[in-house]
């Protein structure tokens, strides 16, 4: 009698240690994308005196088309985060790129104010679906370890140096050919994301689907909206408007009942487990920390540069392509020193880089020998501020299953965005009261150089978050 033994189990395929031509593809496809998102967070920001000139705009209205776009870039993004997880991460990201070049076709066009606000809606809307849609895509591609390091290494440099680049390409763009090719220069990027990505990026959602959370993803909208509107209305009147006010408290109260709702729905949105693990909520705190202090300092040294050294909008814009040059350094460093420290100790030393050379920027004088200073520390703390950045992607996407990877990715994607929307207004408000509305280029310098210890400061805040919190964690 033969006995028979039972077929052993196939061994599931190792997960990829290098980059495989394919994923090389994916990972440009991806990186494309997101750094063209970026990018359309301050290319127009030096366009908006000649958009205004050109199409009616009023003075006060004038700063409704990067407060259009950034109210919809931030309320949405959690929001869309989870869609993804539920209908297909590959299918909003196609969905959202599409949305992204025909809005940019659109606003290019734009005969009228109506019409260029209605553009950027949509674009913001497409930037809240898309950002984290990539991500997810980026890190269910990419194996958890040193290939998925890697990747978000490269995405975080390359988004942080589409931020610097947006105030460059934007003022070269405009002086050179027109404000409307801020617009139309996103088509063809577009058109190409949607011709290649189909064909290499699979589609990524869990085998689960779970119920929409409606009345959560209704009021954590509306409490983003109001936030970011309150911070927008901050910026432009100071923290004590009434409309500033009234955004951030009833932005406030939204989310304390969007709490109440998520302890109490079947399928919340946001599940609570996740928020309390400790990577999630202290990993988005300082990465909103992270786009808050990075973000408002080029805010700080273009109102240096132009009201204190006289330096052209375009000049201003041109020097911080140092700064870029130091995201991109620290975005390609951060993996190699993760896999050789832990995350913590890249969260930590680069926290310390950033603070260092930030301070060393309250040394600036009123001559324009202080660019000497200004070059190298920009560039210093632009690694440190990647290392970072890269450390909180890292920190706040990992050990989720892929079921949960929208919703990390769509967390991350949120305290990006609200970041970025935040520093400016602060660091505003703290110039507005140390020159006491006075817009000499002495009075600036002094404003400015308090502003920039403020910053420091912060830095340092997420240093301190960073060593007490995440400390033991390791990659």
């Amino acid at each position: 009698m033969t006995s028979t033994q039972p077929l052993p189990a196939p061994a599931q395929a190792a997960p990829p240690q290098h980059l495989t031509g394919r994923l090389k593809v994916v990972l440009a496809v991806l990186l494309v994308a997101q750094f063209m998102l970026a990018v359309d967070f301050s290319i127009l920001n030096v366009a908006l005196p000649d958009i205004g000139d050109s199409l009616g705009f009023s003075l006060a209205n004038l700063q409704w088309i990067a407060t259009a776009f950034a109210l919809c870039a931030a309320g949405f993004t959690l929001f869309f985060g989870r869609i993804g997880d539920l209908i297909g991460r590959r299918r909003i990201f196609l969905g959202s790129i599409a949305l992204l070049g025909v809005a940019s076709l659109v606003g290019g066009l734009a005969p009228n104010p109506e019409i260029l606000i209605i553009a950027r809606v949509a674009q913001g809307l497409a930037t809240a679906a898309a950002t984290p849609a990539g991500l997810a895509l980026l890190t269910t591609s990419f194996p958890e370890g040193p290939l998925r390091q890697k990747a978000l290494g490269l995405n975080g440099a390359l988004m942080s140096a589409g931020f610097t680049a947006g105030a460059v390409l934007g003022g070269v763009l405009t002086d050179v050919l027109s404000w409307r090719w801020a617009f139309f220069i996103n088509v063809p990027v577009a058109l190409a994301v949607l011709l290649v990505a189909p064909t290499v990026i699979a589609e990524s959602r869990p085998a689960d689907r779970p119920k929409v959370d409606l009345p959560g993803a209704l009021t954590v909208t509306l409490a983003l909206l109001g936030i970011v509107y309150g911070l927008t209305q901050a910026g432009e009147h100071g923290w004590t408007h009434p409309l500033a006010m009234a955004g951030l408290l009833g932005g406030a109260v939204l989310l304390a009942l969007f709490h109440l709702v998520e302890r109490r729905a079947v399928q919340p949105l946001v599940p609570l487990d996740v928020l309390r693990k400790r990577t999630v909520a202290w990993g988005n705190v300082l990465g909103l920390l992270a786009f808050v202090t990075e973000t408002s300092l080029v805010y700080l040294l273009t109102l240096y540069m132009q009201k204190t050294l006289g330096f052209s909008a375009l000049a201003a814009g041109l020097a911080f392509g140092v700064l870029g040059l130091g995201t991109v350094a620290g975005g390609l460093l951060a993996s190699r020193m993760i896999a050789r420290t832990s995350t913590s100790a890249v969260l930590i030393g680069g926290g310390l880089l950033q603070a260092a050379f930030t301070a060393v920027l309250l040394l600036l004088g009123d001559t324009p020998a202080a660019m000497g200073l200004l070059l190298p520390a920009t560039f210093l703390g632009g690694v440190g501020n990647m290392l970072v950045i890269v450390g909180f992607m890292v920190t706040a996407t990992t050990g989720l299953p892929d079921r949960e990877q929208g919703l990390a990715t769509g967390l991350a994607s949120m305290s990006q965005q609200v970041g970025i929307t935040m520093g400016t207004p602060i660091m505003s408000s703290i110039v507005t009261a140390v020159t006491g509305g006075a817009v000499t280029a002495a009075a600036i310098l002094d404003g400015v150089t308090v502003a920039i210890a403020a910053n420091t400061g912060l830095v340092l805040l997420g240093v301190l978050i960073a060593a007490v919190f995440l400390r033991t964690r390791r990659t």
